[in-house]
């Protein structure tokens, strides 16, 4: 617009402003300008921000309260779910090691709320200790019921088994972990699993003899971090492991 052109429609602007103004009739600034971009739907990071908070939602609604401040501190956690954040289908499995309470379910927690808060496109999660996991899948009189419940751990984006390896092993609960593991490791599904047994124990039981020869050749393939953990039990010091 030329400069006269300008200041002719300034101008003119200011007049309809005053005679609006003689009637009563106050005139409201275009604020569409002025918004900043933390509070612009159309703006990238308010969209990134908007999908954390969902995130963070599910991953509160999945988590207990003794978690809820849980936060990955050990560095191979959080690069595990800088990963998977990136890449879900390359991430594998995060599997951590340790005697009681040094703190593997707190890390755990943390990883997933480390996704969570990087605003990912999607995030659903759950959580489940293995022992309580065993405890669902068993066969009711609800037919189908076992099914469906092994077939939404199977298929959900992320996992998280807690104790594997404490539930008494069985042809069962060996062949019920089977199926689980092989399909997350089949659709390479991002899968967390803790453990207090070793991975490899020459000296004494390890998580081979309870999940059995074949998963823990899937395990071997699917697992891309894994941690020891070592240390004193933090619970008896009051502290949440």
């Amino acid at each position: 617009m030329a400069e006269p052109e300008r200041a002719g429609s300034a101008k003119s602007m200011r007049s309809m402003e005053r005679i609006l103004a003689a009637k009563g009739i106050q005139v409201v600034p275009d604020s569409s300008a002025d918004e900043s971009p933390q509070e612009n739907p159309g703006d990238r990071e308010w969209h990134r921000r908007a999908r954390a908070e969902y995130a963070l939602n599910r991953w509160r609604a999945a988590t207990p309260p003794r978690f809820s401040d849980a936060e990955a501190t050990m560095p191979e956690v959080t690069d595990w779910a800088d990963r998977a954040f990136s890449d879900n289908a390359a991430a594998g499995a995060l599997l951590l090691t340790g005697l009681t309470g040094t703190g593997k379910t707190h890390q755990a927690y943390g990883a997933l709320r480390r996704i969570a808060a990087g605003g990912p496109d999607r995030f659903e999660l759950i959580a489940v200790n293995s022992a309580d996991m065993y405890g669902i899948l068993r066969p009711s009189q609800v037919m189908g019921a076992a099914e469906r419940e092994l077939r939404k751990l199977s298929e959900v984006q992320y996992l998280f088994l807690d104790d594997l390896g404490t539930a008494k092993t069985s042809e069962w609960t060996e062949e019920v972990t089977y199926r689980l593991i092989n399909y997350r490791y089949n659709h390479c599904l991002p899968t967390i699993i803790t453990s207090n047994l070793p991975a490899r124990n020459e000296n004494g039981p390890d998580l081979t003899d309870f999940v059995g020869a074949r998963v823990a050749s899937r395990l071997a393939e699917m697992v891309t971090s894994l941690v020891p953990m070592i240390g004193a039990d933090r619970r008896r010091g009051g502290r949440a492991a």
